[in-house]
């Protein structure tokens, strides 16, 4: 009983919350229930029948094993429950989804009792979540000529599983609510301060936009019971950012429907809407739910008489209502006519793209994943019958453009699919399943990932993934309580799972807090390999890599494969020659302008960006892909040159072999795989047999980019524009100022460098830049506070060895001790540099934050609202992002500098130089070369 009252205590205490009892996922607890349950005089049997019945997680969680074992006792008879019949015992194995209820329905279903045989297998007719393990039961069954295993086998074949769902229905009647105005970030979705509650999913639903939202929402419900509401970015695009899997869930928590009346405070389904669309990773997570996702387009460019855009008088597009969504608009989706109308029937626009024959199976089967498990199940199936498989599924589009070219990700994808046409070169647009190479999880999402993998009965990493990798860097800044109690939790989990881990359960190796960007970019060791990560700045210099939710995290980790449209690409390619005072950030920031300045619309919004940057190292090259997400691209692919691509694959090397010899390979050794592959890598560049991935000359793009190097003579700098009287144009990261804009004279409060956009060559400027301005100031003294943060424990090794920390800690105010780490958060800043631990820090917020309404200048790559700083009722608070050297002398001077100040500050420090492919660069002091 101690547990029961432990649990009850705790069901207490989350009342005074306003929260329900906490799902149970502990097998001990659930063992105290039975043990209640079977006591017909006990006076809590009653609140035991309740928990077991409703709250007990399903999946492979422990307390899903008692669960399952204790319904086959009722179902064999061993064991009398007057409220839980055999066939309510059979319905309740129906709602745990693989795991522990698989195995007891098999053992039921292949057993002696005819009776029960049949039911079991009626039950596992409906069931997709089927392992290894599983289906081996069924074949060897089938061999043996049992009748039963051949009759399901042949349901599988026909996956009745899916055929046997109610289909779509037609018209699906919305109710709308504006959830913002422009770019809706997942941070006002999922805030990343909330980051320590997202497994615990009542809790963390409190956080989604408001209170006050939240009420609203509840009364449309109310006033509208027969429609669902549909949140809408009103003017922008709907889910930018990162905690999508989070933000989605928190959506449906409020919006979408119950997916099992025995499973607690999991919902599917939402409905969410944007005027620029949906952010594609947030689309993708909305698809892990079965939910719909709409481009609403209502928000148009105006014309003048002779078809031309208006502009107003800031030269920007004057943009007019096609339609009014205002809250409370009530609108039909027709999923057959695949249109949007309004509450009279007019047609409004046509939403074929939210209703793709894939979508809509999503939609059918309440969510991709029993997609995913069901094609491989029938496939399975008709196998191992013999058969040719009928797919009961929507074709994969094919799409083939005879005498076209492929770019680099067609390259990649071809070179991956699953399951395609043999002998089919597919071009974008195609629908693919995909091998994934390398699955990164990060450790504020990684608990959600836990459950997934629990939720879909996985065990173990797929062999067919080269490398799995448990971060904790999310986490790194602060070992507070909240940490102290997730954290290790989740490591054990995955470093039995056969993940990599940041931190070894046994406390056999030094916790490594590295960026699990940084992490991630070192160990793809193959410019072919697809990367799949938890994180929307998964985006590496090798490969293609795909920022994820935690739901795709967890199904790539389990089936060693994701599933998405080929995507479009567009071309960036540089001319010209680089300003020597300038650094690579600042290229990174004139792309961004000069796209837009070329197009007029965010042409990567969507699409791959192929980036023709093949003379810099990864290390260099990944502060243009991390920025792309920013950029709202799909992904980006580096194009390097083969000595570049040799020597990034070196890097690599010696860093994968550094976790080696820390102890992080496990009895996979995956480490020493990564080593050998890229080995193998580099041998077939060198002998000609395999080059570096290039395009094709005649492939083809949305539309080319080209970067003009020469066109940019001064430091740029991304602003929030927080001040902006259209309230859809802040925080877009579109808006790109240089340093001359701010007159010199822009108050900055904090400076931060750190986060994944910076590698060692920043960490050298640093100290280079407090040596220089030491000898022209006499004495170094910080007007505003400066917070830097290495990316990774490497880099400070390799800077202690070259001198270069010695000369941080000489200036530093704080300098982080891992032996005693922070376990309160900073809430004050003085005017001094921090050193601190190597991780995300002040980028992710849901730690350190700069104070209410400061105005902080940092080399992240967030200026969402509230994110690394939040509002006073006075003052908003405004993150700008900038390059290393910007950042430095700004928190020197307490403002920004002019570019004089610039200049004189940065002459003859090494920065990271560029120069376009096939031309050398000059006589650069850069040390990146």
């Amino acid at each position: 009983m101690s547990l029961y009252t432990d649990y009850l205590k705790e069901i207490a205490t989350r009342k005074e919350q306003d929260l329900n009892p906490k799902p149970i996922d502990d097998a001990a607890l659930v063992k105290e229930l039975i043990a209640l349950i079977k006591d017909s005089g006990n006076e809590h049997r009653e609140g035991a029948l309740n928990f077991f019945i409703y709250n007990t997680l399903p999946g492979t969680t422990s307390a899903a094993g008692e669960k399952a074992v204790f319904l086959k006792e009722i179902i064999l008879g061993q064991t009398e429950v007057a409220e839980i019949t055999p066939t309510f015992a059979f319905e309740l194995l129906s709602h745990m989804k693989g795991g522990p209820s698989v195995e007891v329905l098999l053992d039921l279903a292949l057993g002696d009792d005819a009776e029960v045989s049949g039911q079991a297998a009626e039950v596992l007719k409906t069931q997709v979540f089927l392992y290894e393990a599983d289906t081996d039961r069924l074949a060897a069954a089938l061999a043996a000529g049992n009748a039963v295993a051949k009759e399901i086998l042949e349901s599988y074949a026909q996956a009745e599983f899916f055929t046997k769902l109610p289909e779509v229905e037609e018209e699906i009647k919305v109710v709308t609510y504006i959830a913002g105005i422009g770019d809706i970030s997942t941070d006002l979705l999922s805030p990343g301060a909330e980051a320590h509650s997202r497994a615990d999913r009542e809790l963390h639903g409190k956080c989604m936009c408001s209170p006050e939202a939240q009420v609203e929402i509840q009364e449309l419900q109310k006033q509208h019971p027969d429609a669902r509401v549909m949140l809408i970015a009103e003017k922008g695009t709907m889910g930018v950012g990162s905690s999508r899997m989070s933000g989605v869930n928190n959506v449906a928590l409020w919006t979408g429907k119950k997916a099992s009346p025995y499973v607690p405070f999991i919902n599917i389904a939402p409905v969410v809407a944007g005027t620029n669309g949906i952010s594609p990773i947030f689309l993708t997570t909305v698809g892990v739910t079965g939910g719909i996702g709409i481009d609403l387009d209502n928000w148009v460019k105006k014309l003048d008489a002779d078809g031309n855009v208006m502009e107003d008088e800031d030269g920007e597009a004057i943009l007019e209502e096609a339609y009014s969504v205002a809250t409370g608009t009530v609108l039909t989706i027709n999923s057959k006519t695949k249109t949007l109308h309004d509450a009279d029937g007019k047609e409004l626009k046509s939403v074929a793209a939210a209703f793709t024959p894939q979508k809509m199976e999503f939609m059918k089967a309440g969510g991709s994943y029993a997609v995913v498990f069901g094609k491989k199940l029938q496939t399975f199936a008709a196998g191992a019958l013999g058969q040719e498989l009928e797919s009961a599924y929507a074709p994969s589009k094919e799409i083939t453009a005879e005498g076209q070219g492929l770019t680099a990700v067609e390259k990649i994808f071809n070179r991956n699919a699953l399951g395609t046409t043999p002998g089919a070169t597919l071009h974008a647009g195609s629908d693919v399943r995909v091998k994934v190479n390398v699955v990164g999880s990060q450790d504020t999402t990684g608990p959600m990932t836990a459950q997934e993998l629990e939720a879909m009965a996985a065990t173990v990493i797929s062999p067919s993934v080269d490398v799995g990798y448990q971060s904790g860097c999310h986490t790194a800044s602060v070992w507070d309580k909240k940490a102290q109690a997730n954290i290790p939790k989740l490591m054990k989990f995955m470093n039995d799972f056969g993940l990599i881990t940041a931190r070894d359960p046994k406390d056999q190796y030094h916790a490594m807090t590295d960026v699990i960007h940084k992490v991630l970019n070192d160990i793809t060791v193959d410019d072919w390999d697809v990367i799949i990560g938890g994180d929307s700045h998964t985006r590496m210099s090798k490969g293609v890599a795909f920022g994820a939710d935690s739901g795709t995290v967890a199904l790539a980790l389990a089936t060693g494969e994701a599933s998405m449209p080929i995507p479009e690409s567009v071309k960036v390619t540089f001319k010209g020659k680089m300003a020597e005072h300038l650094d690579f950030r600042d290229v990174v920031h004139a792309t961004q302008a000069q796209m837009l300045d070329q197009h007029g619309d965010n042409v990567f919004q969507g699409r791959i960006i192929e980036v023709h940057i093949g003379t810099l190292l990864a290390d260099q090259a990944f502060t243009f892909t991390d920025w792309t997400a920013e950029m709202k691209a799909k992904a980006s692919i580096c194009i390097s040159n083969d000595e570049t691509l040799i020597g990034s694959l070196e890097l690599a090397k010696g860093r994968i072999q550094i976790m080696i010899e820390k102890g992080m390979d496990n009895k996979a050794q995956l480490l020493q795989g990564l080593v050998d592959k890229a080995d193998a890598r580099i041998a077939d560049i060198k002998s000609g047999k395999n080059p570096a991935l290039t395009p094709d000359d005649n492939a083809n793009y949305f539309a080319d980019v080209v970067v003009d190097l020469g066109a940019i003579d001064e430091p740029m700098i991304a602003d929030p524009d927080v001040n902006n009287d259209d309230v859809s144009k802040r925080y877009t990261h579109d808006t790109i100022r240089p340093v001359t804009y701010y007159g010199g004279d822009k108050h900055v409060d904090l400076g931060f460098v750190g986060s994944c956009m910076v590698h060692k060559g920043d960490m050298k400027i640093v100290a280079q830049m407090l040596k220089n301005l030491e000898k022209t100031m006499g004495k170094v003294e910080f007007n505003a506070p400066l917070v830097v943060a290495a990316p990774t424990y490497n880099i400070i090794d390799e800077l202690k060895e070259e001198g270069d920390w010695e000369i941080l800690e000489k200036y530093s105010g704080f300098t982080f001790d891992d032996l005693f780490p922070k376990t309160q958060a900073r809430t004050e800043y003085q005017n001094i540099l921090y050193l601190e631990r190597p991780g995300c820090n002040l980028c992710m917020g849901n730690q350190e934050k700069a104070a209410k309404g400061d105005t902080v200048l940092a080399t992240s790559t967030r200026l969402f609202q509230g994110r690394v700083v939040g509002d006073t009722a006075e003052k908003k608070g405004e993150s700008l992002l900038a390059s290393t050297p910007v950042v430095v002398l700004a928190a020197v001077l307490g403002r920004t500098p002019t570019l004089e100040e610039y200049k004189a500050a940065v002459e003859g420090i090494d920065l990271t130089k560029f120069a376009p492919p096939l031309a050398v660069p000059s006589t650069t002091k850069s040390a990146h070369f």
